[in-house]
């Protein structure tokens, strides 16, 4: 599989054009399925946002760039309709679109509806993450990001690359978000990360990591 991690969609050129990349064809020739449901575990979603996300109405561009095809993966409908109709569905799609929302309540939806354990097999399929929706393939996200409760405790996430991400770096309506918030965030995960602001995105493809962005971030190592 293939990553785009993104603090905040698409929001510049440089981000559009790593997409592109990543995808090796035009939007307009791919198949996308979008993934709403981490904005169902944060305590500021709403369904009003996943419908937001969905047609492309909020201010994170994912799902209204120009897709060939677009289709809804929710991953808590999974379980009750069986391998057999969904594995296909996500097979056939050149990209996945993956909300912002809580990370840990992501994480225990793709491990549950079993999306965890396909991605490996996808190789050619792109991940386009959103906030959350990138801080999930970390190995974990760190303290200041725990809402939902995960039923083992923990704050590990999936680990599908070796950095933690913290999104929406010196962002106007977060100030919790700071650089210093960041710096003492990353002391704590204690794994490489990344703080990247809205218009910063990491690619990831073959283990090599480039940060895309015409904004401000900054790598911290343990």
């Amino acid at each position: 599989m293939k990553f785009l991690l993104t603090s905040a969609g698409i929001k510049n050129d440089s981000i559009r054009n790593a997409l592109v990349d990543l995808l090796g064809k035009p939007i307009a020739e791919s198949s996308a399925l979008c993934i709403p449901t981490a904005g169902y575990g944060h305590p500021m979603g709403s369904p009003g946002g996943a419908w937001r996300f969905i047609t492309g109405q909020s201010s994170t561009p994912m799902c209204e760039l120009g897709w060939k095809s677009l289709g809804v993966l929710e991953l808590t409908a999974l379980p009750s309709i069986g391998e057999e109709r969904w594995v296909p569905w996500v097979r056939e799609a050149d990209v996945l679109l993956v909300n912002g929302g809580d990370a840990l309540y992501l994480c225990h939806w793709m491990r549950q509806s079993g999306l965890a354990d396909l991605l490996p097999e996808l190789p050619e399929t792109v991940w386009v993450g959103l906030s959350a929706g990138s801080m999930v393939m970390a190995p974990r996200i760190g303290e200041d990001f725990v809402g939902w409760k995960s039923p083992t405790g923990s704050d590990s996430t999936l680990g599908f690359v070796d950095f933690a991400i913290f999104p929406h770096l010196d962002h106007p309506s977060l100030p919790e978000n700071s650089l210093a918030d960041a710096e003492k965030w990353a002391a704590e995960v204690g794994v490489p990360a990344y703080a990247i602001d809205d218009q910063t995105a990491i690619v990831v493809r073959d283990g090599a990591v480039e940060v895309v962005s015409e904004g401000h971030w900054k790598r911290f190592t343990p």
